[in-house]
């Protein structure tokens, strides 16, 4: 059984570099759903699937049927980032203010060696007001390798058809909770009245902790005592 281990040891890493292989690597947005009518922070992940190249340059085309008034990267160690703004065909109204222009592509491009064979990035983004009259939102996204490669993220997926070759990033959007409001400030209060059980069960914690403690010293010193007496009975 010992000489058998190694194999099946090496069958199991060999599934899971399986797994792990470039059918299931694609340039996707995480987390891949935000309530409609608010802003969201999400991460465009992006895996490398060569093994001779690394990624230099991600460039996400934002959705022009749903122009997204406000896209604010957060920075990328070792990225340089850029966002573009293109003139709407229609302008758009947020919190009260129309808006005639909004961004359309986000690129980052390496300052160092980019994404390594196995490795992946993630380039969050803050993004909103995501619209209320769509289910999801298209990012379409370019990525280029350091060997010129340039694989095309811009298929989109056919309700109950076959994933693309290259599917386009997709993120869904989600009936705006009502509660979100009142959620959260009962989140506050669980959180207040959390913290006040934690406050309140403090003293309680701290008798506990020295009724414990001397119990222990009382032991400490039965044993010791009865040590003593056993040893005093060994040299009679």
């Amino acid at each position: 059984m010992a000489r058998r281990l190694p194999v099946v040891g090496g069958i199991a890493a060999g599934s899971v570099l399986l797994l792990a292989g470039p059918a299931f690597a694609h340039v996707t947005v995480q987390p891949g759903t935000a309530p409609k009518g608010g802003f969201a922070t999400v991460d465009i992940k992006v895996p490398n699937e060569r093994d001779n190249a690394s990624t230099v340059k991600v460039e996400v085309s934002l959705p022009a049927d749903h122009p997204l008034a406000s896209v604010m990267p957060q920075p990328v160690p070792g990225w340089k980032v850029e966002v573009t703004k293109s003139k709407l065909a229609k302008p758009i109204e947020m919190e009260g203010e129309k808006i005639t222009e909004a961004p359309s592509t986000v690129t980052w491009t390496a300052d160092g060696d980019g994404i390594a064979p196995g490795q992946f990035q993630q380039f969050p983004l803050s993004v909103g007001q995501l619209p209320s009259d769509t289910d999801q939102l298209v990012f379409k996204a370019l990525q280029t390798y350091s060997n010129k490669e340039v694989v095309r993220w811009i298929e989109p997926a056919k309700p109950g058809g076959p994933e693309p070759e290259n599917p386009a990033p997709v993120l869904k959007l989600t009936a705006a909770d009502a509660q979100d409001g009142g959620a959260k400030g009962a989140g506050d209060g669980k959180n207040g009245a959390k913290d006040g059980s934690t406050a309140a069960a403090a003293p309680a914690s701290d008798t506990t902790a020295r009724v414990l403690a001397i119990g222990g010293i009382v032991v400490g010193v039965i044993g010791v005592a009865f040590g003593v007496l056993a040893g005093r009975r060994r040299n009679a």
